[in-house]
Parts: C-alpha cells; structure tokens; sequence
C-alpha cells in the first residue's frame, strides 16, 4: 500500500467516524421546523440557510458549510439539546412537531418575527431549561401544559402579543428562577408564583386587581419585582415590603390608591433596596416607616396624592441616596439635607406645596403648584 493510498483512506475513516448519527425524531423536528420559516425570510447569511438536510446530518462534524450554527447536540452527537437562533427576523410559525426535540435543554428564538399561538405540544420538551421567545409576534395565551416542564429554569417571553391570564398553575414549576412576561396584553390576577421565583417581570400587560399575597406566599427568594405599567387597584399591604429576599420593587404606573408599611422585624436583615411607586393615586401621607429600612437608597413616589409634610426620617436616614416626591401636594418646609448646595441625595421635590424650596436647589426643580391649587386640595390654605 502506498503512502498516499493509506493517507486517503484513512481520512475517508476519520470523515465516516465523526459523521453524526442525529435522532431520527430530532432530524424530523428540526426540517419542520425550517419548513414553517417563510423561505423569503431567511437570508443567506443567516444559521437557517445552512441548514442543508440534503446533504448533511445536523449533528455531523465537522461543520464548515452546513448546520454552521442554530443549533448544538450531545456529546455523543445524537440528540440536539440547543436551539439557539440568530436575530435574523426569521418570519413563520412555530410548528407543533417541535415536541421531537425531547432532549433539548434551551429554545431561544429571540428578535425575530415568529407569531401565531404557542403550541401547547412544547410540554413534550420535558428536559427544557430554558425558554426564550423575546421580541416576536406570539400570540393568543400562554400554554397551561408550559407548567409541565418541571426542569425549566427561566421563562422569557416578553415583547410580544400574548393575551390571556397567567396560568393558574404556575406554581408548580418548582426550578423556576426567571420569569419575564413584560410588554404583552395580559388580563387577570397574578396567580400563585413559583416558590423558587428570583426575579419577577410583568411589566406593561394590562394585569389587574388587588395585589394578593397569596400569589407571593411560596415565594420566599424573590428578589426583584417589576409590576409597573400594569392595573393594579386598592390597597398595597404592609406583608409586601417585608417580604423575605426582596430588593427592587417596580410598581409604577398604576392605580394603587393606599399603601402600608411598617418598618421591618428585623431591621438588620432586610434587603429591600430600591423601591419605585411613582404615577398611582395613592393617597395619605409619606409613610415615614421607609426609613426603617436599612439598605433602602432609592425611594419613589412621585405624581400621587400625597399630602402633609416630608417625614424627618427621610431627612435622617443613612442609606437614601435617591428621593422622588414631585408631583404631589406635600406642604411644610423642604428639608435642608436635601435642598443645600452640597446635598448628598438626588431626585425630586418638586410640583408640591412646600415653602423654602429654592428654584437654585436641584431638588426643587420643577418649581412649586401655584397656590390656588394648592389652596384647593386642602380646601382651604394648605398648613406649615
């Protein structure tokens, strides 16, 4: 045998060997769905246009020309357990027999253009992580069998068109860490959450009612909340600042009218650090219990109906960095920690009733309600 002959044949054994031998199921599940991607939409350059199934196995090696990206498989190169697209605006709709891909780990079809429903066949997916459909045209309501996939780490399917309420059930994925169903047309009450839950976000959907908390019950390690832009009505109970591991609260943008806060049992051990209650129609006074709260450095609640005066313990608090009470009808004098020149707090004072609030201080910037407006809301001359 020559050297050349030896030579050849074994690169035909090195190129036969790491030829991959895909799931039959998951070769059918990936031509599905590129089948249902309008052709038009795929532009050369883009992971779907290398995907040749004429011509090679998705899970071969090695891949220089064909399946170059989209998706990655098993160490052993039978099973593809990611299906990670590019933001190619990929238009089309989410076939049902995406349910073969029994193995896969992570869908994120980001930043394109895929619509229509969810299909419910996705509970198939029982080893899935991680689910991400950001930034498409989803429609109709999320799934109940979604709630199936036990092993799911972090949902992420905001910024599209959902309608619908959470499902009731959603407690029930126990793995689940993130969660973000922001910018949707979602309807209803925040159901019970999962008792793992770390990050929350289901801001700008139309979610209405009181804010429950047995929806919040379980879930003992939140620890940020974004509920802003949403419907929320009635009374915030005092159970919500106290929760256990939480740190940021969004809630503006809504139609809360009343809060409660007490300061926290244990005041050395709450975490809370930023909370955002600005554009509700929450009445009463400023409650002065948020200083209690040790690591609290930004606060808040700006543009409600506000009245009386500025609590002192704002003025005295160690950790508020950040103060927003503009757009109220806050009377008194202005506290000088906050409107000197060389004042260690940011935000504003501003579009209230206060007196000694001098335009020239950063924090009563914009300047004050006119008096007969000010005269009104407290029927009569408003008090020091």
């Amino acid at each position: 045998m020559t050297l050349s002959t030896f030579l050849l044949l074994l690169l035909l054994f090195l190129t036969t060997t790491t030829d991959a031998l895909t799931s039959l199921s998951d070769v059918s599940a990936l031509k599905a769905f590129k089948a249902t991607v309008k052709p038009n939409s795929i532009p050369p350059w883009s992971c779907l246009a290398s995907w040749d199934f004429t011509v090679s196995d998705p899970c071969a090696s090695p891949r220089r020309t064909h399946f170059t990206c989209g998706i990655t498989c098993s160490s052993d190169s039978t099973r593809v357990i990611q299906l990670t697209l590019d933001p190619a605006g990929y238009t089309g709709r989410l076939t049902p027999l995406i349910s073969g891909l029994t193995e896969l780990l992570t869908l994120d079809l980001a930043e394109n253009n895929f619509y229509g429903v969810i299909p419910s066949s996705i509970s198939s997916l029982v080893s899935l992580k991680t689910l991400i459909l950001r930034s498409n045209s989803f429609s109709g309501s999320i799934p109940d069998s979604v709630t199936k996939l036990n092993s799911l780490e972090s949902i992420d399917i905001s910024r599209n068109s959902l309608t619908g309420s959470l499902p009731k059930t959603m407690n029930s994925l126990l793995n689940l860490r993130q969660l973000d169903l922001s910018y949707n047309k979602l309807t209803g009450a925040i159901p019970k959450l999962p008792r793992n839950l770390i990050d929350l976000a289901l801001k700008a959907n139309t979610l209405s009612g009181p804010i429950s908390k047995d929806s919040f019950t379980e879930s003992t390690q939140l620890e940020i909340i974004e509920l802003a832009e949403n419907s929320f009505t009635g009374t915030l109970g005092s159970w919500f600042f106290l929760l256990e591991s939480v740190q940021q609260v969004d809630l503006a943008n809504n139609s809360l009218t009343a809060i409660e806060v007490i300061p926290p049992k244990l005041a050395g051990e709450n975490n809370l650090v930023a909370v955002e209650l600005g554009f509700n129609q929450i009445k009463g006074t400023a409650p002065a219990s948020f200083a209690a709260y040790p690591r609290l450095s930004s606060l808040s609640m700006r543009y409600n109906m506000l009245h009386g005066g500025i609590p002192s313990e704002y003025e005295r608090s160690k950790s508020l960095r950040r103060l927003y009470l503009d757009g109220n009808f806050l009377t008194g004098k202005a506290p000088a920690r906050f409107v000197r020149s060389d004042a260690d707090v940011m935000g504003s004072l501003g579009n209230n009733c206060l007196q000694g609030c001098p335009g020239k201080a950063k924090m009563c910037a914009p300047s004050q309600k006119p008096f007969y407006i000010c005269k009104r809301a407290y029927g009569g001359k408003p008090k020091s």
